[in-house]
C-alpha cells in the first residue's frame, strides 16, 4: 500500500468520523414556540417512536435516529412515559433522554369541561398536591394575568380543560401557564377568523361557551344549545341561562334554583339582564367553544330537560310550555 493510498484511507476515515460526529451530535431544533410533548406507550416499538418524533418534527431524519439508537444500544431501552422534549437535542442526546426516567416523574390529570376555578384548584391539590389557595390567588392576581398576555380580571374561562401530563413537582404558576397557553394555542388563526365572521370577540365566545358547557353534559347537544342562545342574542331576548345563576350561588351548591335566586342583582344574572354576562362562568372545553363558533342552524328559542339526560327544543313559547308539561309528567312518573 502506497503512502498515497494510506493518505486517502486516512482522509476518508476522518471525513467519515467527522460526518458521524456532525450527524449524531449536531443539535436538532424544532420550530414550535412551546415544548413538544410525546407519549410513549408501554410496548411501543422503536419504529413507532421514531415515526412519532418525525411527525411532530422533533427530528428531520428517521434513519439517523435509528442508527443512533443502534450505536447507543438503546433499541430496547427507551422507556414508556410522557416526555416534554427539550429543543436542540442531538440524535444521541435524544436517545439518552428517552432512555432516562424523564417521562416517569409526570402524572396524568383529566380536567373536566366546564369546571369552576375553585373546583379546579381542589382537583389539582388532590392530584398534584399543590397549594389550592395559592392557585386561586394567582388566578385573580392581575399583574400575573397581564404577564400571561390576557386582558381579564381573573382566569375563569381561560384555562383549557383537557387531559394533561404534569410534572409531579409543578408549581401553581407552572400549571396555570400551561393551561392558559393551551387555550391560546387552541384558538388557531382559522378559529380567530371565525370569531370575526360571527362578529364576536374571543372573550365573548368563551363566555357563551361556558354557558353551553354548564347547560348540558351531552356533547351532541352543544351546537343546538349554542344556537338557542345565539338566536336569543340576535333578537335581544334575555338568555335566562340557569348556569349563570348557579355560578352566582356556587358556594351554596343548591340542588335546585329557587325563585329568590333569580332575583339576585348581578350582571351575571341573565334573567334580569339581557345580553352576555361580563365574563365566563367556568372553564369551557374545546367542544363547547367549537359549538359556539359552529352552531347548528336552528330557529329554536327555548329548551327544557327531557328527564333522561337530554333536552327538548322548541321554537315558540307554546311549544315550550308543552315540553315543560311533558318534563313534569316524566318527573312525576319517577317518584
Amino acid at each position: 500500500m502506497t503512502k498515497n493510498d494510506i493518505s486517502i484511507i486516512t482522509a476518508f476515515f476522518f471525513f467519515s468520523l467527522g460526518l458521524l460526529l456532525f450527524t449524531f451530535y449536531t443539535p436538532n431544533y424544532y420550530s414550535s414556540k412551546t415544548p413538544i410533548q410525546i407519549n410513549i406507550n408501554k410496548g411501543a416499538t422503536l419504529n413507532e417512536i421514531i415515526n412519532t418524533l418525525y411527525n411532530k418534527k422533533v427530528i428531520h431524519n428517521k434513519t439517523y435516529l435509528r442508527m443512533a439508537a443502534f450505536f447507543y444500544g438503546a433499541e430496547n431501552k427507551i422507556r414508556e412515559g410522557y416526555y416534554t422534549i427539550p429543543n436542540g437535542l442531538s440524535y444521541l442526546d435524544l436517545i439518552d433522554f428517552l432512555s432516562s426516567n424523564a417521562g416517569k416523574n409526570q402524572k396524568l390529570v383529566t380536567i373536566p369541561e366546564g369546571i369552576w376555578l375553585p373546583d379546579l384548584a381542589k382537583l389539582l391539590k388532590y392530584k398534584l398536591n399543590i397549594d389550592s389557595a395559592k392557585f386561586v390567588n394567582l388566578c385573580y392576581d392581575k399583574s400575573f394575568i397581564r404577564r400571561l398576555g390576557l386582558d381579564t380580571d381573573n382566569l375563569e374561562g381561560y384555562l383549557l380543560p383537557e387531559t394533561y401530563y404534569f410534572f409531579t413537582n409543578s408549581s401553581e404558576k407552572d400549571i396555570i401557564v400551561k393551561l392558559a397557553n393551551e387555550m391560546k394555542l387552541f384558538f388557531t388563526p382559522k378559529l380567530l377568523a371565525r370569531c370575526k365572521e360571527l362578529n364576536m370577540t374571543q372573550r365573548e365566545v368563551l363566555i357563551l361557551a361556558s354557558i353551553v358547557d354548564g347547560e348540558t353534559n351531552k356533547l351532541s347537544e352543544f351546537p343546538i344549545v349554542a344556537s338557542v342562545y345565539l338566536n336569543r342574542l340576535k333578537i335581544g331576548m334575555a338568555l335566562q341561562a340557569d348556569p349563570t345563576i348557579q355560578y352566582l350561588i356556587r358556594e351554596l351548591r343548591p340542588k335546585r334554583i329557587l325563585k329568590k335566586h333569580l332575583e339576585i342583582v348581578s350582571p351575571f344574572n341573565t334573567y334580569l339582564y339581557a345580553g352576555l354576562p361580563p365574563a365566563p362562568i367556568n372553564n369551557p372545553g374545546k367542544a363547547a367553544i367549537k359549538a359556539v363558533l359552529f352552531p347548528s342552524n336552528t330557529n329554536f328559542l327555548y329548551f327544557v330537560a327531557d328527564g333522561n339526560g337530554g333536552h327538548r327544543f322548541s321554537r315558540t313559547l307554546q311549544e315550550h310550555n308543552s315540553n315543560v308539561l311533558l318534563y313534569r309528567q316524566t318527573m312525576d312518573s319517577l317518584k
